[in-house]
């Protein structure tokens, strides 16, 4: 496969700096206030919900009893196939009674008759013990990222990878907010991966600027760090792009559930990629030609 090869290039990278660190100072903001006005979208792992257990008097497969619950509203019920092709559990979101009596004639219709062999009221999967536990394993890992930045490199090439961490993170959460997409555990581990991939990234172009740093004095800061971007700019694409492929792949021809998922990894593959260059790099490079730091 090709690769793209940008080492001849000299893109002017920083000569936007203040526009690109502006709009991502915009859009943190528009995500806050998409969070705190319209909220997200939690699947049943986040809420609890209804758990039935059917069985029917044909076999089923699970993409069709899925695309039946797609249609009324409920795309995202965890479904599960029990002893044969006939019993199937289906755990979904709490409905009205209307939409109880909609699920339950859809399977009729398109599915055989149908009998309701439990049906049960479940609590969420992810509690509130967990999400607090998981908000502090965040925490400590911020935490060491800075200690590991501060020890490899320096404090603030640490700080401006943790503040494009938390971009990244919060610009996915405001778009799934937009977007009204629902938050599920598979959502978790998405943005988990992305994070991971954007500070590998990051690290990446904060390394080569490590590197160059010897020329501070003849460069100057601005310049120093536009060099190394465009360094490191045909690995950032060339890893973006076969990144890329396959999620565009997962999005488009995955289903339902890892649609979902891979829209999750699309949005972290364009925002981590901009992001080391115009979020950490930038950060760095305002930072030090405010208050220049010596090697």
């Amino acid at each position: 496969m090709a690769t793209f090869d940008a080492s001849k290039l000299n893109l002017p990278f920083m000569k936007f700096r203040k526009i690109a660190i502006g709009a991502s100072a915009i859009l943190v903001l528009a995500s806050l206030v998409l969070l705190s006005v319209k909220g997200l979208n939690y699947s049943v792992d986040f809420t609890g919900g209804v758990s039935l257990q059917l069985e029917f008097t044909e076999p089923v497969n699970i993409s069709g009893i899925r695309e039946t619950m797609n249609e009324a509203g409920q795309g995202q019920a965890v479904i599960q196939a029990l002893d044969d092709d006939k019993n199937i559990m289906i755990r979904y979101q709490k409905a009205s009674d209307d939409i109880r009596r909609q699920i339950m004639t859809s399977l009729e219709e398109k599915h055989g008759a149908v009998t309701i062999q439990k049906t049960d009221d479940v609590g969420p999967v992810v509690g509130g013990e967990l999400r607090r536990q998981a908000f502090i394993a965040v925490l400590a890992a911020i935490a060491f990222i800075l200690i590991y930045m501060a020890f490899r490199f320096q404090f603030r090439f640490g700080v401006v990878a943790v503040l494009s961490l938390a971009h990244d993170a919060m610009l996915m959460l405001g778009i799934y907010s937009l977007t009204g997409r629902e938050i599920s555990t598979s959502f978790i581990a998405a943005i988990l991966t992305v994070i991971g991939y954007s500070l590998n990234d990051s690290i990446v172009v904060l390394d080569r600027i490590r590197e160059n740093w010897g020329q501070i004095r003849s460069k100057g800061i601005l310049d120093l760090v536009n060099t190394s971007i465009n360094q490191t700019l045909s690995r950032t694409i060339n890893t973006s792009l076969t990144t890329l492929l396959p999620v565009l792949a997962m999005f488009f021809f995955g289903g339902e559930v890892i649609s979902n998922l891979a829209f999750a990894f699309l949005i972290g593959i364009v925002v981590g990629t901009y992001s080391s260059i115009y979020v950490a790099s930038a950060l760095l490079a305002e930072w030090s030609f405010r208050r220049p730091l010596k090697k």
